[in-house]
């Protein structure tokens, strides 16, 4: 069984080979979908936009989020196309993060010349 640092280093070898073969200045739906195949090609489990609910005082609220993936089962996967990331971005995670109750995300940046990744944690590093 994996660990999760070597989960995220196979998610993040599959975002490498997609960028490589793709390269930069595509829209977000386009790395998704290539990120999709990538993934179906190197065997990583994989549910494609993550339905995320969020809770108020143990209430559902109507409000739902997307997460772009949850791989194996406990990681989620938010894709970025742009020039940079920004603290914004690292939010998004950390609330996805929240909603569904897991440890690890990873924010991923197909939007520079070379592929930027953070990895994105509840807990302190």
């Amino acid at each position: 069984m994996l660990v999760d640092g070597e989960k995220t280093g196979k998610i993040i070898n599959a975002c490498m080979k997609v960028h490589n073969e793709l390269g930069n200045g595509f829209l977000e739906p386009v790395y998704q979908e290539a990120l999709e195949e990538e993934f179906k090609i190197q065997n990583i489990p994989y549910e494609r936009e993550k339905l995320l609910s969020v809770f108020y005082k143990g209430k559902k609220l109507n409000k739902e989020y997307f997460a772009d993936f949850l791989c194996y089962g406990s990681i989620i996967v938010e894709l970025k196309s742009v020039n940079s990331l920004s603290k914004p971005h690292n939010a998004q995670v950390l609330n996805y993060l929240n909603a569904a109750n897991l440890d690890v995300g990873l924010l991923v940046n197909f939007g520079d010349v070379s592929l930027k990744w953070e990895r994105i944690t509840k807990f302190k590093k």
